[in-house]
């Protein structure tokens, strides 16, 4: 891959220019998701509570967010927040809350220096009043931005985005605006919260664990999918790049030969 001096300068150390040169830009995945995972685990490693994990995490969305606006990735997907988190111990998830604020009124400038525009998949409704104010304003004074899209999953469950668009769908059927033959994939994914946004290429699982915790199930169905050990807080540029080098010699086939 013929490599620009942004990218040179992005992607500073030697290995990780190595790995960069031996990438086909040709195979990048167009849209990348993330489960960021094991920031509790990272922070019980330095014996600092949950949420110091949580704050060292947001160096990495940085640097996920950078790498991809680097490589020309249009979509990337991050798992912040499920709807089944609340069931954490009370001060953490305030905290994250509260983190959410923080880390926006800070980011937005770099946001759209880097010309990143930012959507919001989720139930927001639910959120605190500043924490819901703060994405809104980030949704807003990013929105005509033109490169890569952040997408956020916040208070989101793939189930509970299934459920919203059967019901919306049931209800046009009930109402005489869609017929049973009417209701295809391409009919369901228009009703989901990810509507207008390709299915992703390539998932990527941090901290060891092996399953998707309710993310994009519908989305995923031919998505390529890639866990590491590491951690989340310690996952950075260059273990993107292996990541991005598994990925290019992976066969895609949709279920064909």
């Amino acid at each position: 891959m013929e490599l620009s001096q942004r990218q040179l300068d992005w992607f500073a150390a030697d290995s990780a220019r190595m790995k960069l040169a031996d990438l086909d830009a040709g195979v990048l995945p167009r849209h990348l998701a993330i489960i960021m995972d094991g920031n509790g685990r990272w922070a019980k490693k330095q014996g600092k509570p949950r949420l110091f994990g949580h704050k060292a995490g947001v160096a990495s969305v940085r640097e996920m967010i950078g790498s991809c606006v680097q490589l020309g990735i249009a979509y990337l997907t991050i798992y912040s927040f499920s709807s089944e988190n609340w069931s954490r111990p009370k001060d953490e998830v305030s905290g994250i809350m509260k983190l959410f604020v923080e880390v926006l009124s800070r980011e937005v400038v770099n946001l759209n220096a880097q010309n990143v525009r930012v959507k919001l998949i989720g139930d927001v409704d639910d959120l605190p009043a500043g924490t819901k104010d703060a994405f809104a304003h980030c949704v807003q004074s990013t929105a005509t931005n033109t490169g890569l899209t952040l997408v956020v999953a916040l208070n989101y469950g793939a189930r509970q985005d299934i459920c919203q668009a059967v019901r919306a769908i049931a209800n046009d059927v009930a109402d005489g605006d869609l017929s049973l033959e009417d209701v295809q994939p391409e009919l369901i994914s228009s009703h989901l919260s990810t509507a207008g946004i390709p299915d992703p290429d390539l998932m990527i699982r941090t901290s060891g664990e092996t399953r998707l915790s309710n993310f994009l199930l519908y989305e995923t169905a031919y998505t390529e999918l890639y866990f590491t050990d590491i951690l989340w807080p310690d996952f950075d540029r260059e273990a993107l790049l292996d990541a991005l080098i598994d990925y290019r010699d992976r066969e895609r086939r949709y279920g064909g030969l």
